[in-house]
């Protein structure tokens, strides 16, 4: 039998381009000879790329990968104006985060927000000035509306955050036809774009929820029969680690950020470990673990590097340390061509030896 992954997205804005690369090894390498698929997972950036990719596979489109890089394309500034745009706002970051420029508070209602959301409007594509065009160019959500649920693996499961009742929100491909709104409000970061109505509720980013979900992903309730992942592989955008404190007060937000972005991946983690070690105790009976569709420990990374290695471990799939060290908070809005295309190269490389380690550490 074949094993069955499932792939989890953590949110990252523009570096999630990584992701995007990633993904595009991994198809590359004709998982479907010796795995199953069995569902994809994102939040934020992390959801957009797991999405596109959920969707050529639904579509049946060759290679997977195609709609994905496309999109990651036409998402970077492509001409005088909009490449002088994006270096203008990237810099004045870093300037106000480093200090060098007064600090004013801002909120997507606020005069500045919403002259420098005319400011990106003038001169450029709809495309790079507004995000839901730049969705609809290359996801027909009438299209998805119009199959309905889809239980068929792989499952798509995207996160976000109610803001009005504080309740983690999913969205799950084969429990409602997945809708742009899901993916705006997944990725509607507060102080940058409105919450996202959807139905009643209102939604922020998905990082205040599941960076990525990923206790969803072993739940025979969400995600169905026969679904349940042998492994859980993960791509992973912020660092565990770092090597000095910060004291700058842009070092500081971008650790801040970073923190912020593992939290709940970490205790997600802790909690699938947990019930893995009781699976090895034996503490289920027999007709439990038949009954949730499980007989071994899921394999997933270990969250921090100082913990005991066991059994049902594998790596992360996470960029190296001298590209972390390279990357700031500022560089997540950057959407130059030039950081675009390092993070999806690097991403493909980091694809490719995410597949050697795993194999040389499982002896397969």
């Amino acid at each position: 039998m074949k094993t069955k992954i499932a792939i989890a997205c953590q949110g990252g804005g523009s570096q999630t381009a990584f992701t995007a690369g990633v993904l595009k090894a991994l198809s590359e390498s004709h998982l479907q000879d010796d795995f199953e698929f069995v569902s994809i997972s994102g939040t934020s950036g992390g959801a957009l790329c797991a999405t596109l990719v959920w969707y050529s596979l639904r579509k049946g489109e060759q290679p997977v990968w195609k709609r994905l890089i496309d999109f990651w394309h036409d998402n970077t500034a492509q001409n005088f104006s909009e490449e002088m745009f994006n270096s203008v706002m990237i810099e004045w970051m870093r300037l106000v985060n480093s200090g060098f420029l007064p600090v004013y508070q801002t909120s997507p209602a606020s005069p500045l927000i919403q002259a420098m959301g005319q400011f990106a409007s003038s001169g450029h594509r709809a495309e790079f000035s507004n995000f839901p065009a730049l969705l609809r160019r290359h996801i027909d959500f009438d299209e998805i509306a119009a199959w309905g649920p889809q239980s068929k693996p792989p499952v798509l499961i995207i996160g976000a955050a109610s803001v009005l009742t504080g309740r983690l929100r999913k969205f799950n491909s084969s429990q409602e036809a997945i809708r742009m709104e899901h993916i705006l409000a997944s990725a509607a970061v507060p102080n940058i774009f409105p919450a996202v109505p959807v139905g009643d509720d209102a939604l922020w980013d998905g990082l205040f929820s599941d960076n990525p979900p990923l206790d969803d992903l072993v739940r025979k309730g969400v995600v169905g029969d026969g679904n349940i992942p042998n492994e859980i592989w993960i791509i992973k955008i912020n660092p565990t680690a770092r090597q000095s404190v910060p004291v700058m007060a842009n070092e500081i937000a971008d650790r801040r950020n970073q923190l912020e972005g593992n939290v709940s991946m970490f205790q997600n983690l802790k909690w699938i470990e947990m019930i893995n070690d009781l699976i090895l105790l034996g503490a289920f009976k027999p007709e439990f673990l038949e009954q949730f569709d499980v007989s071994q420990p899921v394999r997933i990374p270990k969250a921090f590097a100082s913990e005991p290695d066991k059994a049902y471990h594998i790596p992360w799939i996470e960029m190296s340390a001298e590209m972390q060290q390279s990357l700031d908070y500022e560089g997540k809005l950057d959407r130059s061509r030039k950081n675009v295309d390092a993070l999806l190269a690097h991403g493909e490389e980091r694809g490719r030896a995410f597949l050697a380690e795993r194999a040389q550490r499982l002896g397969s």
